[in-house]
């Protein structure tokens, strides 16, 4: 538990930048924009979690918002993975669905996996803003999304606590400008 606490008390200095990842993502859902979030394992869990409460409800009745997990199609995830390879699921899912002034959240613990840098890339290629969330050292996705929240830990378990965390605090207060 001090490890996590102590996890969560260093997120402070990134609140800055938690708060313009939630602007952006208002932004681009006011305007007509999807939400698409990918990532692996716990990722995807993170990723299908944040799209539930943005598409269902977090706290408030509000309109439901276009919010996607690109893991979440089985049918897709296979056809794709065994007709192009692993690398290729997310980014021929925003290929085929991502248009500009959407927006992803490209979520990877250690920064480093390749289908979801992938995603990003296509994205950025479609003019979709990209929010990476990462751990501690940012790995390729730190320079490859437009906006990367890093958090400080190197070890995958408090990373996917903040994650969350961080997920909630944006489901908040995207919520909040949406309900007024």
């Amino acid at each position: 538990m001090d490890d996590h606490l102590k996890t969560a008390v260093r997120m402070a200095a990134l609140e800055e930048t938690v708060c313009l990842a939630a602007k952006k993502i208002t932004a681009a859902l006011l305007a007509g924009g999807r939400l698409f979030l990918c990532g692996n394992g716990g990722s995807a869990a993170d990723a299908q979690h944040i799209a539930a409460e943005l598409s269902g409800r977090y706290l408030k009745e509000r309109r439901a918002l276009d919010a996607a997990a690109l893991s979440c199609n089985s049918s897709a995830l296979t056809a794709l993975g065994n007709d192009y390879g692993y690398d290729e699921i997310f980014s021929r899912q925003i290929e085929a669905h991502g248009r500009c002034g959407d927006l992803l959240i490209a979520i990877s613990t250690s920064g480093n996996s390749a289908n979801v840098l992938k995603a990003v890339s296509v994205a950025k290629g479609k003019g979709i803003f990209t929010v990476g969330l990462t751990g501690e050292s940012g790995g390729r996705l730190r320079e490859a999304a437009d906006l990367t929240i890093c958090v400080p830990s190197s070890f995958t378990p408090r990373i996917q606590e903040i994650h969350i965390l961080i997920g909630h605090t944006i489901c908040e207060m995207v919520e909040r400008d949406f309900c007024g």
